[in-house]
């Protein structure tokens, strides 16, 4: 290909002369060079590459706006479908459906506890009948309002799993179940027999009702749209803790401890925040629970109840939020819908666990672990 430079020269050499021709020459020879690189040298590969980057940036940005388009399409039309749904629905409906929301949150503070830090609690009832007996001493006794008693809740269960968790974080397995199934069975009977504050068997009645600019919520679509709201912001927490380093480092304990620890993980003070964050929601929800009932009694508060949120959890796929929510309207809902069958709904309970144990032993929307 130097031919062409040199012959270019050679035609203009007897029209411009030697200089003006040699500068010919080397413009020519340059734009040879240059094409021969683009071509078939290391520049075309270089923009080969750097145009297939482009292209794979390009359509990886477009997948993921797709995806956030039909995200935020998708979760505008179920927040539509929620804020309308309790028009359609008379008080019985709208009240189970409020329970239901209730038991979410309960069930999101376990599946911090048992699906992200892999610490089995079998009394969690006790923070959420702490929360609750909380509010409705403080309502009853002092006059309280519900804002900063739900506050004074979410704190005496957070206080509470401290003590708790300092003397028993460092056992594991069955171990720690049965210091907390010993707990939960202790809160109740303490609840039962202390009559001077908790009322013993009779409860606490004339609890006070949240207020909100001045209003009484009183109705049940009053407390469907608050637990609605509670539900919200819940999700919302949960979803940004699991997917921060925290959140990784609770799986990291999870799934092998000794190896989280040996990586640097202070894996004592990480397990003692998912007991206290997890207590915190049931204190929430315990206070949910008192104003809504206005009365609380230590029956609201049995074993049953820790076993019926941590099937929630399982039931639905530990870790997995919309699996929890799945599960929380599978074991609250729908039992109340087929109430004609209840003789039968245990049976349909127990046989539906252990077919989910068998076949599908990750949740219904949990993660199959590899």
């Amino acid at each position: 290909m130097l031919y062409v430079p040199l012959w270019a020269g050679l035609l203009t050499l007897p029209f411009i002369g030697p200089w003006s021709a040699l500068r010919v020459a080397f413009v020519f020879g340059f734009a040879v060079v240059l094409r021969k690189l683009v071509h078939a040298g290391p520049l075309e590969n270089g923009i080969k590459k750097a145009a297939h980057a482009a292209r794979s940036r390009l359509q990886a940005a477009s997948r993921s706006l797709a995806v956030r388009v039909n995200s935020t399409a998708t979760t505008v039309l179920a927040l539509s479908l929620l804020l309308i749904l309790p028009f359609f629905l008379n008080d019985y409906y709208r009240d189970i459906t409020t329970l239901t929301g209730m038991y979410i949150i309960l069930a999101l503070g376990l599946n911090i506890i048992v699906g992200q830090a892999g610490l089995l609690n079998l009394g969690y009832v006790a923070f959420y009948a702490i929360g609750a007996y909380t509010y409705a001493i403080l309502s009853t006794g002092y006059g309280l309002a519900f804002w900063p008693g739900l506050v004074a809740g979410a704190l005496s269960s957070a206080l509470f799993a401290v003590l708790l968790g300092l003397p028993t974080l460092r056992l594991r397995g069955d171990y720690f179940a049965i210091v907390t199934l010993g707990l939960g069975e202790i809160t109740r009977i303490i609840l039962n027999n202390w009559d001077s504050v908790t009322g013993g068997p009779n409860g606490i009645s004339q609890i006070g009702r949240p207020v909100i600019a001045g209003y009484t919520l009183h109705s049940t679509m009053d407390f469907y749209y608050l637990v609605l709201g509670m539900v919200l912001v819940a999700v919302f927490t949960m979803r940004r803790l699991i997917a921060s380093r925290i959140g990784r480092a609770w799986i990291a304990i999870r799934e092998d401890e000794l190896a989280a620890e040996s990586m640097g993980i202070d894996t004592f003070r990480l397990k003692l925040l998912a007991f206290v964050l997890g207590s915190v929601c049931a204190g929430v929800a315990g206070v949910f629970f008192a104003a809504k009932m206005a009365f609380v009694s230590p029956e609201s508060f049995t074993f049953f109840e820790s076993v019926l949120i941590l099937c929630m959890v399982v039931l639905g796929g530990m870790g997995s939020i919309g699996g929890i929510i799945l599960g929380a309207f599978f074991l609250i809902m729908l039992p109340e819908v087929f109430r004609d069958f209840q003789d039968y709904r245990m049976l349909a309970f127990g046989t539906a666990l252990v077919l989910m144990m068998t076949f599908r032993p990750q949740g219904l929307l949990g993660a199959m672990k590899k």
